[in-house]
């Protein structure tokens, strides 16, 4: 049993007091308890007015779970590592929630700490966690995990660290190099989910044949991708490329294209003080990377900044609040040398995937561990930053004749 008294401690779920012992992955008791979360949460009146959520319960629902545990490699017995520690970001409300299931779904018992921010989203989830826990039925699984918050504390770190068997840090480089200070045991792991860039692909030619409402449900879904968390996730793009061989098609879709997300974005919470820092990065962009061409504004909504070529230091040029970089290619090799292990998602429309594949292959790359349609940026799932998440969390227990 695993013990942490200390005052500067917040438990949304569960207690001081954690047993430590893992069970096999995608086990019944964990698939019964994510049905019924994700069940109550579509149910809730709150939580129905926020996306997330609702993306979160739908994700956890059992028809996807078991489609999950169906696909898992049955091939070597496993079980849990034991303690997992996750460190969620405090930029995106329900990631805490999905590590939270990584650990469960991959047989072991969890100490989560959420944001000391205070999201509405986690007040919603936990609270259902929490009376799912009062429940006979889900009492041992109550025993195994808590959902905690505190102020940087390193005292407090360096302990949950000692009794963990992994841990999952989501963060920026400088949180994951803190985090690190706090030693782990010897055969204990790290799951690290870094500063990554994300970019985007469009066939110029596919923009051009979309029906009106279609090019409105493209605009819509590259909204969630963008605008919905203000660009902060990792996966969400920041660069735009506009594949073609036609320069006059091109620049048609391309007006096309940034005219209907403007339209759509209108929905977007633009507060005085983003519409100022959106401009001055734009500013300060055109200073540092002589690659900016010009610059085209659709209102304040829009900043899109046009590149001559790609740049040295292509995952430092980052947007927020709605500004994008965009310029055309003919082909991905004039990719080759930008792409670094920085590269997470490569969202793309128009474009055959297995193209990107081949391109990765070919050139050797260390980036891009995703390849999803506008739209599944932000679509986290088992396999997120090129880890198979449940196979390393969980341990194989080999038997040979």
């Amino acid at each position: 049993m695993i013990h942490m008294n200390n005052d500067k401690i917040t438990y949304y779920v569960g207690a001081s007091e954690i047993i430590n012992k893992p069970i096999p992955p995608y086990s019944e008791i964990v698939c019964d308890f994510l049905d019924e979360l994700s069940r109550r949460l579509r149910a809730d009146s709150d939580g129905k007015k926020f996306s997330d959520v609702i993306a979160f319960a739908f994700w956890c629902r059992k028809g996807n779970i078991q489609k999950l545990k169906k696909e898992f490699d049955g091939k070597y017995v496993r079980i849990g590592r034991g303690v997992v520690f996750h460190i969620a970001p405090s930029n995106v409300p329900v990631n805490f929630a999905f590590s939270f299931v990584f650990g469960l779904l991959s047989g072991n018992c969890n100490i989560v700490r959420v944001s000391s921010k205070q999201f509405k989203q986690t007040e919603l989830i936990c609270n259902v966690v929490r009376d799912l826990f009062e429940q006979d039925k889900f009492a041992e699984l109550k025993k195994r995990n808590a959902i905690v918050s505190y102020e940087a504390d390193q005292e407090i770190t360096d302990y949950y660290s000692s009794i963990s068997e992994a841990r999952i840090i989501w963060g920026g480089d400088e949180t994951i190099a803190q985090i690190r200070k706090s030693p782990i045991a010897a055969r204990s792991i790290d799951v690290t989910f870094a500063d990554r860039y994300s970019f985007a692909v469009l066939s110029a030619e596919a923009v051009m044949e979309l029906s009106e409402d279609q090019l409105n449900t493209l605009a819509e879904n590259f909204y969630n991708d963008t605008f919905y968390i203000d660009q902060n996730a990792c996966s969400s793009p920041h660069l735009v490329l506009w594949k073609s061989k036609n320069p006059d098609m091109t620049e048609e879709a391309k007006i096309k294209f940034w005219n209907q997300v403007k339209v759509v974005a209108e929905k977007y919470d633009l507060e005085d003080i983003k519409v100022s820092d959106k401009y001055t990065l734009l500013c300060e962009q055109a200073v540092s990377f002589k690659e900016i061409d010009h610059a085209y504004c659709y209102d304040n909504l829009i900043y899109v900044a046009r590149l001559r070529r790609l740049p040295e230091r292509l995952s430092t040029l980052r947007g927020k609040f709605g500004v994008f970089y965009e310029m055309e290619i003919s082909n991905f090799d004039v990719l080759a040398e930008s792409i670094s292990a920085e590269f997470q998602t490569c969202l793309v429309f128009g474009i055959n995937k297995n193209e990107i594949v081949d391109f990765i292959v070919k050139n050797n790359l260390r980036g891009i561990d995703r390849i999803v349609p506008i739209g599944k940026a932000l679509d986290i799932n088992i396999v997120w930053d090129g880890y198979d998440i449940i196979g390393t969390l969980s341990r194989v227990i080999s038997c040979q004749d």
